[in-house]
């Protein structure tokens, strides 16, 4: 009889072998945190579905980076609620804007901290649409147009990244010649290169009051097709993206390798509100060990490729690492 062959186990026998051989690892450097901001009010309002998320007001902005920054994330993505609403979103492209406001507040509060600005049109639409609505759909080259303003506006406010996320055709091309041409050459953009039509996005609707009717299936990507999926990614990246990033997470693991095995980018993953959402109903219920669960899908998407992770768990996650609760 020969003797068990211990190949495997003899590495797992105690956590220091274990730790020792480990191949995948996290830190506070592969985490950015959202956080999002809204007009006219004057404490935090608590997101119902989405719990320990709150909306700042404009005056506690600076804190909550603040704090990030002192925990050791030192990225943080920007979302705006307005009250100044129209069918363009033309306040993103105002100086005295709200966006433009929270990225010089941001720079402000922690100025080594890399803030990024989400850059569509949702939360600052009457519609709720991701740009300029023409005959029930969004027209792709007028929302380009108004992209561009944009991210010039958030550029001269002092933005350190672009994240373009409404998926339109040809939208890193537009960044780039706009930025390139107003100075602002040296700025990257992070593009929300393969962006889901999802199931999972329903909390974040909520966080950011979003009125939105019908559906964004003709802009945003089927479920079911990888292989476009990667097309999309490529694209951005002979546009000039200088990150990609895949949206939701969990269920587009596969994307996720598929494009870091076509491309040496940075490679992003966004950690969805309703995945968010299910692992503290899960939690909540007491059917799962959160903070395990939420290291283990932090895991998942670094093993699968990812470089960064934007997640609403970035601050319970950098108190996990650092050992404290």
């Amino acid at each position: 009889m020969n003797p068990t062959d211990f190949r495997f186990r003899r590495l797992r026998r105690t956590a220091a072998l274990r730790a020792l051989v480990r191949e995948t690892h996290l830190t506070t450097d592969d985490l950015i945190l959202p956080l999002f901001v809204q007009e006219g009010i004057d404490k935090p309002v608590a997101i119902d579905s989405m719990p320990g998320v709150v909306r700042y007001p404009e005056n506690q902005l600076a804190e909550a980076v603040k704090s990030a920054w002192a925990l050791g994330i030192r990225a943080v993505l920007l979302f705006g609620v307005s009250e100044h609403k129209d069918d363009k979103g033309s306040d993103t492209w105002r100086e005295d804007g709200l966006l433009a406001r929270m990225v010089r507040a941001a720079k402000a509060a922690a100025p080594d901290m890399i803030v990024i600005s989400d850059n569509c049109f949702c939360e600052y639409t009457s519609h709720g649409h991701c740009g300029v609505v023409a005959d029930d759909d969004v027209d792709n080259d007028k929302t380009l147009k108004n992209l561009q303003k944009q991210v010039v506006n958030c550029a001269r406010a002092g933005v350190d990244m672009i994240a373009p996320s409404g998926m339109q055709d040809g939208m890193v091309n537009a960044i780039r010649e706009a930025l390139d041409s107003n100075g602002f050459p040296h700025l990257p953009v992070m593009s929300y290169s393969t962006k889901f039509a999802s199931a999972f996005y329903g909390p974040f609707r909520d966080a950011v009051d979003s009125n939105f009717k019908g559906s964004r299936n003709t802009y945003q990507m089927d479920s079911a097709n990888g292989r476009e999926a990667l097309a999309e990614s490529m694209q951005d990246e002979a546009e000039g993206a200088d990150i990609l990033m895949v949206k939701p997470g969990l269920a587009y693991l596969d994307v996720l390798a598929s494009i870091r095995a076509h491309s040496v980018r940075p490679l992003a993953v966004y950690h969805v509100s309703g995945e968010y959402a299910m692992i503290k109903a899960s939690a909540a219920a007491g059917v799962i060990d959160e903070r395990a669960v939420v290291l283990e899908t932090m895991l998942a998407f670094k093993r699968a490729g990812a470089d960064l992770i934007i997640t609403y768990y970035a601050t319970d996650i950098a108190l996990w690492l650092q050992g404290t609760d």
